[in-house]
C-alpha cells in the first residue's frame, strides 16, 4: 500500500533526527576544547579522535546520500550516485599526508572540515532535484557548519601549538 507524501514545504524531520543531529557536534566540540584547555598528556588522544570522528562523520554523510539516492528512484540524477562515494574516497585520502611522514593532523583536519562545510552544495542540489526530505536542509546547514567549523579549528590549533 502507497503511502500518502505531504506537499515538500509541509514534510518535516522527526524532532529525534534534529535533536541527535546536533548531539552529534559534541564530541567535536570536546576535542576542541580538550585542545585548548587540556595538556600534553591528552593532545595526541584529542586530535585522533577529532579526525577519526570527523571522516566517519564525513563518510556517514556520503552514506546518507546514498539512501537519498536510492529512494528518489527514477528521478536521482546520476551524479549523486558519485557525489555518495565521494566522501568515503576524501576521508581515505585526507589520511595520506601523515600516513606518508608528513605533518599530523591539522592539515587533514583542515581538509575534511573545508570537505564538511563544502559538503552542503551536494545538499542544495539533491534538494534541487527532488529527493531529500522537507526539513532537510534546516538540518544539515547547522550540522555541515558546525562540524565543518569545528575540525577547522582542531587543525588550526594543531597547527599552532605544533
Amino acid at each position: 500500500m502507497n503511502q500518502p507524501t505531504l506537499p515538500e514545504g509541509q514534510q518535516t524531520l522527526p524532532l529525534a533526527a534534529r535533536a541527535l543531529g546536533l548531539a552529534g557536534l559534541i564530541p567535536q566540540g570536546l576535542v576542541v576544547a580538550a585542545l585548548v584547555t587540556g595538556g600534553a598528556d591528552i593532545w595526541f588522544v584529542a586530535l585522533s579522535v577529532g579526525y577519526a570522528y570527523a571522516a566517519l562523520i564525513f563518510s556517514f554523510l556520503g552514506g546518507l546520500w546514498w539512501g537519498l539516492a536510492a529512494m528518489g528512484g527514477a528521478r536521482t540524477p546520476t551524479w549523486a550516485w558519485v557525489a555518495a562515494v565521494v566522501p568515503s574516497l576524501l576521508a581515505l585520502a585526507s589520511a595520506w599526508p601523515w600516513a606518508t611522514g608528513g605533518t599530523w593532523p591539522g592539515p587533514s583536519l583542515i581538509f575534511l572540515g573545508f570537505a564538511i562545510g563544502a559538503s552542503l552544495l551536494v545538499d542544495l542540489r539533491l534538494k534541487a532535484a527532488g529527493v531529500t526530505p522537507g526539513g532537510w536542509l534546516a538540518l544539515r546547514v547547522p550540522l555541515s557548519l558546525g562540524l565543518g567549523g569545528l575540525t577547522m579549528a582542531a587543525g588550526l590549533i594543531s597547527l599552532l601549538r605544533s
